[in-house]
């Protein structure tokens, strides 16, 4: 059993102002994460899992107006972590409570307000003008000039910035739709001076994704008995071995679930931890890659996630 962290709508709100594009929204609303069970229809409709995205649901059309209200709807984030390959990104989810979700998508990525502490975002300080998804395809209006160039990051932080966001509106619509980009109503040349002139679509999997990520439970769950804990990998034989380490870091239990598939892209796993032996108390749920090079290769990618036993 576990009882998911919630964040509550306020952040979504705080992350909405920084875009510029307010919407009525409660603060007493939850925001559920990756333990809720409204995740695993979010899981199922971002299009980063491998579906085209048909079977999303409640698509927004344009950016949300106080008078608009949308559902709340679950949306995956993505943001950037350190793995033994240098930079990638991690999905976490959060719920666009009473804002439409491509404006929350688009705020979380430039706020970067995570729930995981290990996670973070390589976007400058600013906000996107508008978001909206029109003509078959996501249009974002840049607001500041300086956005167009690099800035302080280099050539790779500023390509996988891009690709955060694109995971990220993609993932809030449920669908594979190009990114535009627009700066003061025309096409902009560059975002982050990438070249964005054609269009921006996500780079394949395996080329901007941690190779591994928990989905559940989500950071800071609480849990008891049993648990379910479930994720994505691309992993040596589809092989995802994971580990629990107390608030010492020693290994209290280990495992391995086995993916649905490997090489090509990211799976989803699924495996039953049974924490019934585990005294009260605070641990660390880590998931990792399979590495037949026993470190050679520079070590397996991990995802980890902190949990409370109660």
């Amino acid at each position: 059993m576990s009882t998911p962290l919630r964040r509550t709508a306020t952040a979504v709100v705080a992350a909405t102002l920084s875009l510029g594009l307010l919407a009525a929204c409660g603060d007493d609303d939850p925001a559920p994460t990756a333990g809720d069970p409204t995740t695993a229809t979010s899981d199922a409709s971002d299009p980063t899992d491998g579906s085209d995205g048909s079977d999303a649901t409640d698509t927004p059309s344009g950016s949300a107006t106080a008078t608009d209200s949308p559902a709340p709807k679950v949306i995956p984030v993505y943001y950037v972590g350190d793995t033994p390959g240098g930079d990638r990104l991690f999905r976490e989810f959060t719920q666009s409570a009473g804002v439409d979700p491509l404006v929350a998508a688009a705020a979380a990525v430039t706020a970067g307000d995570p729930v995981d502490p290990d996670y973070r975002t390589s976007w400058p300080s600013g906000r996107f003008a508008s978001v909206e998804e029109a003509g078959g395809a996501i249009v974002v209006e840049v607001e500041d000039e300086d956005w167009l160039g690099r800035g302080d990051l280099d050539r790779a932080q500023a390509r996988l910035a891009v690709q955060q966001l694109v995971y990220t509106l993609q993932g809030a619509v449920g669908d594979r739709l190009p990114v535009k980009v627009e700066y003061d109503g025309k096409p902009a040349p560059t975002l982050l001076g990438v070249p964005v002139g054609a269009g921006l679509k996500a780079a394949p999997q395996l080329d901007v994704l941690a190779l591994v990520n928990i989905t559940e439970p989500a950071e800071g769950t609480v849990v008891s008995g049993t648990i379910t804990a479930t994720g994505r990998a691309s992993s040596f034989e589809a092989t995802v071995p994971w580990s629990i380490e107390d608030s010492t870091g020693k290994e209290v239990l280990e495992g391995f679930a086995t993916a649905e598939g490997w090489t090509d892209k990211l799976y989803p796993w699924e495996t039953q931890i049974d924490l019934s032996d585990l005294a009260p108390g605070a641990y660390t749920l880590i998931a990792r890659t399979d590495d037949p090079s026993n470190g050679e290769g520079g070590g397996p990618t991990e995802d980890t996630k902190r949990i409370t036993i109660e």
